[in-house]
């Protein structure tokens, strides 16, 4: 063990042996909530939340608040939490994160902190990789909830939901099927039927049961104690909530505390690709198609080449001399930056973007998988037009380039959280990250029982065929034992060509990949049934365990698999980053079950190939041995220890990069959007006396002194702009006040909105041309930042000249003050921008008449 292990070691035992104490008051408890009825449960959780409110902290209650949950959890779902898992609440309820290995409880084990905070009244979110899990857990674990008085919603793409445990028997009701009579209500309050409760006892730990499961609009699901939703929708939904125009129409109510599932995939993973809300922006798409057919045409290393470990193309001089030709002028020659870009895009797309490896087509359009899941990323698309390249290379509809509305990555998301935490499977190789980026510890959680899964040496291959062929003679051996093999593969062309050659000996197997992902939780919990093979890509599964025998276990078939050694896993590539290899692994050997694990690896894998240096390619002309056999060499374990440190460091050093430019726009977003939400909240005139620019106050130094707030500096502006205060004073008097406030309010939430995009798009633009300064040895990123702050500074000065002259320009008909209904004005400005009174027709390139400056086909009439 290194220094850093023995330290990390120190720090890791330290912190268990404190929180022992906690366990052991925890556990002393037990006996006497057990003798306690379930409307007592309910009672001690308002005792609980009144305590709070006397003063007592969430440390202070969080014994008593444990041990109810760990009850209530014995008498719904009939599983006792263990004291590994009580020991991952508190890591979670400290805002750590917990590393809990595969088949340890972690979805019980969130139970504990999501309750306790839940208390405070200000809502706790359960962070989950997709829909599926998402409403699995809401179903599962909302019985312990629901037994202790606290409500839970659920968050989809599609829908919402409130966790109802009378909701199965209001449907078998209104149902024309013959319906089971409902079951008593027990203790808890939970109804139903018998036929979805009993279903719902034996497979909710891997089946969705939506009978429970009501549909809400999104504002109640987030208003519930407990909200349960996907890394993607919370993300949305908060960018949507800085767009709306009426304050009731947001449905986020806070970030108070949230703990984010498979913390590794979605806080590290996921980092790199940002959340994007955007339209189309109107321009034609013909471009992309012509593009495509140009790019298929080039050779690669006469027009162009390639640079695998950084993923890039480059025209070279003949290439550029093919396109100047094709296209009959010069891109480059005229600097039209706009051009070259999308060719660059057209190239990527043809060289380095693979079908059903980097994306599928479903349904007409390109659907990108993620590269570390293997899940397909819905509503996801890649940007800088490169989407639009993939999409004209495979043939279907290109969909327009967009404008981007709102954005955000998950870094400066997540950040957003009061308190924050996490689990996995595999956090101790990311520690430092974790540390550096979210400022969070990463605690070992020790297991329930020993662990006694053998990790097997890797065999390592000259050739992939050679390598293929013995991962086949593999899996045969182990079938015809009936010893149940599940095989990870990186991608889903990989994953099919391996099914073809299963089924040519006749082999049966599941298979289970981006294309059947709907089935993913069923497949995996079966994956450990005696003679089962299963096929996956990468770590599809996650989050449900295998149970050896299947799910629910055949208690004969149990016994005989664990006689053969339990689960076997074979990973037939070893991936960019060893989490996800330890992952893979992680799938066999839980709660003490048997099982092995072992990697087949080939020198011509892309990893080793692209990462593993000059040393492995020599070994590969020096090796003389048949590439069916497996080569023993501790150089190539090595080299490929060496090729994912080197892979880790990059993409560790890209996030890092990335979160460095998407903290400039964090920090004017967060100006932006709290600027945007006084416009919501305030009636009185803000205007007046305290306008934008006034406010923003840029934590640098050479944006600090912006201009100061104050009625002064805002007339001041609006005499400029060639009003006074007694015109503004006599046009609110003329339409009246309520309808002036609601005037005021729309024309700033528009001019704000417009002046937004157009800020985003230019950041962009700031960024791309900065990097070019590099050569010049200027800092791009300090570039960036100075530039960035005095855009946002004018962009701030130009909102207040930009209101002032929309308000006093826009003509409206006069109301009394009781006609002045924000209703219309509403409908009005979401129609056509501001509302005005009857005028003669605009043309769409005069100026419009809002009083914005802009042509019309820019400001009013989009």
């Amino acid at each position: 063990m290194g220094i850093l292990g023995k330290i990390f070691g120190n720090v890791n035992d330290n912190f268990l042996r404190e929180i022992r104490l906690l366990v052991e008051k925890i556990n002393r408890l037990e006996p006497e909530f057990e003798k306690i009825s379930g409307e007592e449960l309910k009672e001690k959780t308002a005792g609980l939340k009144e305590a709070l409110k006397n003063g007592k902290s969430l440390d202070d209650i969080l014994p008593t608040a444990f041990g109810l949950v760990r009850e209530a959890s014995k008498r719904t779902l009939e599983q006792r939490h263990f004291d590994s898992q009580l020991v991952g609440g508190i890591v979670l309820h400290q805002g750590k994160i917990a590393e809990m290995k595969t088949g340890e409880g972690k979805t019980l084990a969130a139970t504990l902190p999501l309750y306790l905070n839940a208390l405070e009244g200000k809502g706790a979110h359960l962070v989950t990789v997709n829909d599926y899990l998402a409403k699995r857990d809401a179903v599962w674990v909302g019985q312990i909830y629901n037994l202790l008085g606290l409500s839970v919603g659920c968050i989809t793409h599609e829908k919402a939901f409130l966790y109802d445990s009378k909701y199965a028997s209001k449907i078998s009701k209104t149902s024309p099927l013959p319906q089971s009579s409902p079951s008593a209500e027990g203790e808890g309050g939970e109804g139903g039927n018998d036929k979805s409760d009993k279903e719902r006892d034996v497979v909710g730990g891997f089946r969705v049961i939506e009978d429970y499961l009501r549909p809400v609009e999104r504002k109640e699901a987030y208003a519930t104690d407990i909200t349960y939703g996907t890394n993607n929708e919370f993300g949305f939904d908060y960018l949507r909530d800085n767009l709306v125009y009426d304050l009731n129409s947001q449905v986020q109510r806070g970030f108070n505390y949230a703990i984010v599932d498979e913390v590794d995939s979605i806080l590290i993973d996921e980092a790199r690709t940002p959340l994007i809300i955007s339209a189309p922006s109107g321009e034609s798409t013909d471009k992309y198609y012509q593009f495509a057919r140009l790019a298929a045409k080039m050779k690669e290393g006469e027009d162009f080449t390639i640079d695998e470990k950084m993923k890039a193309a480059v025209f070279t001089d003949q290439g550029q001399n093919k396109a100047i030709k094709d296209l009959g002028r010069d891109p480059w020659m005229d600097n039209d930056t706009s051009t070259t870009h999308q060719l660059e895009s057209a190239l990527k797309a043809i060289a380095l973007f693979k079908k059903d490896r980097d994306y599928v087509v479903r349904e007409n359009q390109v659907v990108i998988v993620d590269e570390f899941t293997g899940r397909l990323m819905f509503g996801r698309r890649w940007s800088g037009g490169l989407h639009q390249a993939v999409e004209a290379k495979e043939g279907v509809r290109v969909q327009e380039e967009s404008k981007t509305f709102a954005t955000v990555t998950f870094q400066n998301y997540f950040r957003l959280y009061k308190k924050l935490a996490g689990m996995t499977g595999t956090a101790l190789t990311s520690a430092e990250e974790f540390d550096k980026v979210y400022k969070l510890e990463v605690i070992a959680v020790p297991t329930n029982k020993p662990m006694i899964r053998k990790d097997l040496p890797d065999k390592i291959y000259k050739t992939w065929t050679g390598k293929i062929g013995a991962v086949v003679k593999e899996i045969k051996e182990r079938h015809q034992k009936g010893q149940p093999v599940l095989i990870g593969t990186v991608s889903i062309e990989k994953n099919e060509f391996l099914g073809k050659l299963l089924e040519r000996e006749g082999i049966v197997f599941n298979i289970l990949n981006a294309k059947n992902h709907e089935k993913e939780g069923q497949i995996i919990a079966q994956a450990g049934k005696f003679g089962g093979v299963t096929l996956a890509t990468n770590i599809a599964g996650r989050g449900v365990d295998i149970i050896l025998g299947g799910n629910p276990p055949n208690l004969e078939e149990q016994k005989k698999v664990i006689e053969l050694g339990g689960l076997h896993i074979i990973g037939t590539e070893r991936h960019e980053a060893r989490r996800i290899d330890n992952q893979l692994r992680g799938r066999s050997g839980r709660q003490g079950d048997p099982g092995s694990s072992q990697f087949f690896v080939s020198l011509e894998d892309d990893l080793m190939r692209i990462f593993g240096g000059d040393k492995i390619k020599s070994l590969m002309e020096t090796f003389k041995i048949p590439e069916d056999l497996p080569i023993e060499a501790n150089m190539i374990s090595r080299a490929i220890e060496s090729a994912q440190g080197k892979v880790e460091g990059m993409n560790f050093d890209l996030r890092k990069h990335i979160l460095e430019y998407d903290d400039v726009m964090n920090k004017h977003r967060e100006i932006f959007y709290r600027k945007r939400r006084e416009v919501l909240e305030k009636s009185q005139n803000f205007l007046f006396r305290q306008g934008f620019s006034g406010q923003a106050k840029l934590p640098e130094k050479e944006v600090a002194a912006s201009h100061g707030a104050g009625k002064s500096q805002i007339l001041e502006m609006v005499k400029k702009a060639g009003f006074s205060e007694e015109e503004y004073l006599k046009k609110e008097k003329e339409v009246g006040e309520g309808r002036m406030r609601e005037l005021e309010k729309f024309v700033c939430l528009k001019i704000l909105d417009e002046f937004w995009l157009d800020h985003l798009e230019n950041m962009d633009y700031l960024r791309d041309s900065v990097r070019l300064r590099a050569f010049g040895q200027q800092d791009p990123l300090i570039e960036y930042k100075n530039e960035g702050h005095k855009m946002f500074k004018q962009l701030l000065e130009d909102v207040d000249l930009a209101i002032a002259n929309s308000i006093m320009k826009t003509k409206i008909q006069p109301v009394s003050a009781v006609s002045a209904i924000p209703q219309n004005v509403a409908k009005a400005v979401l129609k056509t921008g501001l509302p005005s009174a009857p005028a003669q027709k605009v043309g769409r390139n005069d100026k419009c008449p809002c009083g914005s400056g802009k042509k019309y086909k820019k400001c009013c009439g989009r």
